[in-house]
C-alpha cells in the first residue's frame, strides 16, 4: 500500500533534498536495494519467498540436518507488564525443530547495540516458560542474526566480516552452551568481487551489499534461489503502487544516512573546538603559569636586597 503523509525528505534543507533525489536516481537502477526496509521485507519477509530466507538461514546458520520448516511468527513483542518496553523485530521465525530465529537488519551503528541484541533474544527465551504442570526449563535454541551496514567495532583492524558469538568458559575456551547463538555479519568488511565466491554466505553477503548496483544476474550466482531473488527484486516486474513504496523507503533509507552524516560532522566540529579550547587553555595556563614565576622571582630578589641592605 502507498503511504500517506509527508515524506522524511520535507524536513530537509533544499540542499540535502538534492542529494537525496540525486542518491535515488542513482540507486534506481535494475534492482532494489536490499537495504531499505522495503527491499529486505519483499526479499525475505514473505510467504512466497519463504525458501530465499531459509536458504539464507541454511548458508549463515548450519543448522544440523538445515531447516526443514520454517515459519514466521508475529515480530510485536510486549513486555510482561504493558509498562514495559515494545520491540518489533525485523523477522521472527521458528523451524519445525523449534528453534527460535530474531532476524535484524541495522542500517547505522549505535553505541549500544551488543545490549539491544541480547535485549531482544531475551524475550523469544522467556516466551518459552509456558505455564505447565511440569516444566524441567529445557529451552529450544535461540539465533539472533544480525545483518550490519556497518563495523560492529571500528577500532578493530580484521578481515573477517562473519562473527559467531556463544557462552564460553572463559578458561577453557569451550562454549558452555550451546542454544545461545549471536551472528553477526558486517558488509562494509566483506570486499569480495563475484568472481571470488567460494561459499554461500559470501554469495549472500555479496548479493546484500550489491544487488542495487547490479545490472544482471552474476555467473557465480546462477542457481535457482537467486534466479529467483534478482526476479523478485528487480524493478520492472513491480507494480506502479509497489514502485510507490520502494521510492519512498528509499528516500526514509538516504535521509537516515544524510542525518547520521550531518550528525558526525557535527561531532568533529565539536571534537575541533573542544581540542581549540584545550590548546587555548593550554598556553593561557602557561603564560599565567610564567608570570606568577617571573613575579616570585622579582619578589624573592627584593627581598634578598633588603636583606642585605
Amino acid at each position: 500500500m502507498a503511504k500517506v503523509g509527508k515524506s522524511n525528505t520535507e524536513t530537509l534543507p533544499h540542499s540535502a533534498k538534492a542529494t537525496v533525489a540525486k542518491a535515488n536516481s542513482e540507486d534506481a537502477g535494475v534492482y532494489i536495494n536490499p537495504l531499505t526496509d522495503f527491499g529486505f521485507k519483499r526479499i525475505f519477509g514473505t510467504e512466497a519467498n519463504k525458501d530465499l530466507l531459509t536458504d539464507f538461514l541454511d548458508a549463515v546458520l548450519n543448522i544440523d540436518g538445515g531447516i526443514k520448516e520454517l515459519r514466521y511468527i508475529n515480530p510485536e513483542r510486549q513486555g510482561r507488564v504493558k509498562a514495559d518496553r515494545k520491540v518489533i523485530f525485523d523477522l521472527h521465525c521458528t523451524t519445525g525443530k523449534g528453534e527460535r530465529i530474531i532476524i535484524e537488519m541495522q542500517k547505522l551503528s549505535q553505541e549500544y547495540y551488543r545490549d539491544r541484541a541480547l535485549y531482544y533474544v531475551s524475550f523469544p527465551i522467556q516466551e518459552q516458560g509456558q505455564k505447565k504442570r511440569k516444566w524441567d526449563f529445557k529451552l529450544h535454541p535461540v539465533y539472533s542474526v544480525n545483518i550490519l551496514n556497518f563495523k560492529l567495532d571500528t577500532n578493530r583492524r580484521t578481515k573477517k566480516y562473519t562473527s559467531y558469538i556463544q557462552l564460553m568458559d572463559r578458561d577453557t575456551y569451550k562454549v558452555f552452551y550451546d542454544k545461545l547463538t549471536f551472528v553477526y555479519l558486517e558488509l562494509p568488511r566483506f570486499t569480495k568481487q563475484a568472481d571470488e565466491l567460494e561459499t554461500n554466505v559470501e554469495r549472500w553477503m555479496y548479493v546484500l551489499r550489491h544487488l542495487s548496483k547490479l545490472n544482471d544476474l552474476p555467473d557465480a550466482l546462477r542457481n535457482r534461489i537467486f534466479k529467483k531473488l534478482f526476479e523478485q527484486a528487480k524493478i520492472a516486474n513491480m507494480t506502479k503502487e509497489e514502485i510507490d513504496d520502494y521510492q519512498y523507503s528509499l528516500n526514509n533509507y538516504r535521509v537516515m544516512y544524510l542525518k547520521e552524516d550531518e550528525y558526525k560532522k557535527n561531532l568533529a566540529e565539536r571534537d575541533k573546538m573542544i581540542v581549540a579550547s584545550k590548546r587555548i587553555i593550554a598556553a593561557e595556563r602557561k603564560a599565567f603559569q610564567k608570570a606568577m614565576a617571573e613575579k616570585n622571582a622579582r619578589i624573592a630578589e627584593l627581598e634578598r636586597k633588603l636583606k642585605l641592605n
